[in-house]
């Protein structure tokens, strides 16, 4: 059996990466019971999607044994000799490639030891030998995509060759491999994903005494084609026989200025069914609801169903549009009562079962067969987190997505779920006292909203920082049906909501995918959205056949896609809590680039700004004083027998002389600067001569005079289209002076090295924002 291939390329776009090629290689895998390609049918996919150019190569039965003439046919002095199996993902390491010279005996003998590898073993294959245009480090390129449960296809690239994951572990983040989804992702924009790596920079000629071996063109051909086949071949494409799991070229070579395949691994699955999409009008229901009914509120005790109850009282929601449902019919804290689902005189937009998990899934059973409700809300725990309700709530999802399917049904939100706080809806479902917990009003117009799984992360956020004080607080619990990307989807499309929070621990299927839709939707609103993704599992590495997954693990592939979406993500939960404040403040506020001015009066502080504008690789840069402001400058410093103290600079230590005033004036000065973008003020707050105190034995000098900084700041925070983020670094002495600047929307941190960080990762979100809006950027 012998059967040669050019394996040339037709140009891309000629036939559509599902065509009847494609499917015929798959559906002749299937027939034989594979679910993995061998490598010359990878390479056949290669060509008929236009990716890239493959070697001549010639495949030899078991038994078999190459002709002279064949031989000959080959060019070149040498050929490479590969085993042919479907199971063997890596040849490479049980001796399954060898480079031989070109004669008979030698290939013969080559074919001959191949074949005794493994008892599976479906052939040997011949191929020629493409000698490279340069070696080394980088020169040498990995590309592949891989279906992953939460973020459906993912495209990756970066340093080819058998030592990928040892070059990939020293590597910093970004410079070994980047990942992207491809259903958010043209080739072109992964070409500029592409370029900061070790492997681009090779290609490129960009190393000393490199020269460039690919065009970029050639590279964007290459990610197109692995893009198409990715969005054409996957779980949400209806129309599709057949899903690509995996598809990896390891390397391509570089060779006469072309990417050639030297490598492929291929595994191929059928489409699995995708849950029904919740239907958005009724979470706006939720949300908003204009009735709602409470299942588990005792008449007797405070259990939690009777505390969720009295804090819906409390929110001030109108009691004629709340009621119980007990069979007993007695009515709860003057609530009136209905005995059953089926007794209600209209739908309810809002059902809470604050009852145990047992009891919840028959009542689930029933809320689907009445369709007596828009939404619910699933306090109770127990609903699919443990072994034993497992079971349970697969049965209960499959009822939710076929009443789905056919129209019916509602939303549920939870199980396990601490509640919902919508102020625009007016209610407050958490079952968390108000004495554990105030409900503290600390903004004139509240436009956040804070997404968790956990419902402890809300409350101890909250907490730490009344002033986050978002206008919608929402506990996604197990994300049973109710998803994060649902609820980002929403606040995407809410005028009022400019920033959106979340706490991710774990994705649904598919539910990544729906987050960075939901969050490239938000950004393109010119909203802001902040996550912290918790847990980074190694699973995705296991489950992968190829060197992709190991490279580019889950949280990787996470942070990569979220935050080329347009997301914030942070590092960790201390640093969410900052960003998620400092884009609330910011929200109106115009980043014109990343041009950083500062002031203050302590001089280690501006060191520690200086020392803090860099966060991973993305850094600020010291704005340039002109001579005009430093003229400014000096006249104001002049004004108190300061400018013989102090020399004009940026950061600019105005020394600890400096009064309120001269805090103002310096912040002023530096605001109006043309060449910056963004401020960072030091407001020194333990300086003698700074009106910080609540109560001070000097009189007038309280953050209630007129002079204070505490009075006269926010007024320049408010007037100014710049950032302005203020810093009072001192002990709980000086917390009323920074709740007084706060309940007057100036941004305030207690330590700058937190400001300028968190200012630091804000601007470079907000300058990518702007890209991806298509709007310019001056000065950045």
């Amino acid at each position: 059996m012998s059967e040669v291939h050019s394996g040339r390329p037709p140009i891309p776009g000629v036939a559509g990466p599902a065509g009847a090629a494609i499917n015929d290689i798959f559906q002749k895998a299937h027939s034989e019971g594979r679910s993995s390609l061998f490598e010359y049918e990878v390479y056949r996919l290669l060509a008929a999607a236009g990716i890239a150019f493959t070697p001549r190569h010639e495949v030899i039965a078991v038994g078999a044994q190459p002709s002279d003439e064949l031989l000959a046919s080959f060019p070149g002095s040498r050929v490479v000799v590969k085993i042919v199996s479907g199971s063997i993902a890596h040849k490479s390491d049980v001796g399954g490639v060898a480079v031989v010279a070109k004669e008979p005996a030698a290939v013969r003998a080559a074919c001959a030891s191949m074949s005794a590898i493994a008892p599976d073993i479906a052939g040997v294959m011949l191929t020629e030998f493409i000698a490279a245009d340069a070696g080394g480090v980088g020169s040498e390129l990995l590309v592949g995509i891989r279906n992953t449960r939460e973020f459906g296809m993912i495209i990756s690239a970066g340093i080819g060759g058998v030592d990928t994951e040892l070059l990939a572990a020293s590597a910093r983040r970004g410079q070994a491999v980047v990942s992207a989804s491809t259903a958010l992702t043209t080739a072109e924009e992964f070409l500029e994903l592409f370029r900061p790596t070790i492997a681009y920079r090779r290609i490129a000629g960009l190393a000393r005494g490199g020269r460039r071996l690919v065009t970029d063109e050639a590279l964007v051909q290459c990610f197109g084609g692995f893009i198409r086949l990715a969005n054409s071949l996957c779980a949400g494409n209806p129309e599709t026989d057949f899903v690509i799991e995996e598809l990896e070229v390891n390397p391509f070579t570089c060779s006469a200025g072309s990417l050639v395949a030297l490598d492929g691994l291929c595994r191929i699955g059928r489409p699995q069914s995708v849950r029904p999409p919740r239907p958005q009008a009724k979470i706006d229901r939720l949300l908003h609801p204009a009735s709602i009914g409470i299942m588990g509120a005792s008449a007797t005790r405070m259990n939690f169903g009777r505390i969720v109850l009295k804090n819906i009282i409390a929110s001030g929601y109108d009691q004629s549009r709340l009621l119980v449902i007990n069979p007993d019919g007695q009515e709860v804290d003057g609530v009136r009562c209905a005995t059953s689902l089926s007794a209600l005189e209209q739908k309810l937009d809002l059902l809470i079962l604050a009852v145990t998990a047992d009891v919840a899934f028959k009542i689930i059973d029933e809320v689907i067969k009445t369709d007596a409700v828009e939404s619910v809300l699933l306090i109770p725990g127990g609903m699919g987190e443990t072994e034993a309700s497992r079971e349970p709530a697969r049965r209960m999802l499959e009822t939710i997505d076929n009443a789905r399917r056919e129209g019916r049904g509602p939303v549920f939100v939870g199980g396990n779920c601490l509640g919902i706080i919508s102020h625009p809806g007016n209610y407050d479902s958490w079952f968390i006292p108000e004495e554990r917990f105030p409900r503290t009003q600390k903004k004139a117009q509240r436009s956040s909203a804070l997404i968790s799984q956990s419902g402890a992360f809300l409350v101890t956020r909250l907490s730490k920082n009344a002033f986050l004080d978002p206008a919608y607080m929402v506990a996604v619990g197990n994300q049973n049906d109710i998803t994060h990307g649902d609820m980002v989807e929403n606040f995407a499309a809410n005028p009022q909501v400019h920033v959106i929070g979340a706490y991710v621990e774990g994705f649904k299927d598919l539910d990544g995918l729906a987050l960075a839709r939901a969050v490239r939707k938000a950004t393109l609103a010119g909203k802001q959205v902040v996550i912290y993704k918790a847990g980074q599992s190694a699973a995705g590495k296991q489950a992968a056949m190829g060197h992709t997954a190991s490279i580019a693990g889950d949280y990787e592939v996470c942070l990569s896609v979220l935050t080329q979406a347009g997301a914030i993500v942070a590092t960790d939960v201390s640093e969410f809590s900052d960003l998620f404040y400092l884009s609330d403040c910011m929200r109106d506020k115009v980043v014109g680039g990343k041009r950083l001015g500062a002031i203050s009066g302590a001089g280690y502080d501006t060191v520690a700004i200086g020392d803090s504008m860099q966060v991973g690789d993305f850094s600020m840069s010291v704005a340039t004083i002109s001579p005009s402001t430093r003229d400014r400058f000096m006249t104001i410093l002049a004004a108190k027998k300061l400018d013989a103290l102090m020399e004009v600079r940026n950061p600019f230590d105005i020394n600890p002389a400096a009064d309120d005033e001269v805090h103002l004036l310096c912040a002023e000065a530096m605001a109006a600067e043309p060449d910056v973008d963004s401020v960072v003020a030091g407001l020194d707050p333990t300086s003698p001569v700074v009106r910080s105190l609540k109560v001070s034995a000097r009189p007038g000098y309280d953050i209630d005079s007129p002079e204070s900084i505490v009075q006269t700041l926010p007024k320049l925070v408010a007037s100014c289209p710049k950032p302005i983020v203020g810093v009072i670094d001192g002990g709980p002495l000086y917390d009323p002076m920074a709740d007084k600047m706060m309940e007057q929307g100036v941004c305030i941190f207690r330590s700058s090295e937190r400001a300028t960080r968190a200012l630091v990762r804000y601007t470079e979100a907000r300058l990518r924002a702007a890209h991806l809006r298509g709007e310019a950027a001056p000065g950045a």
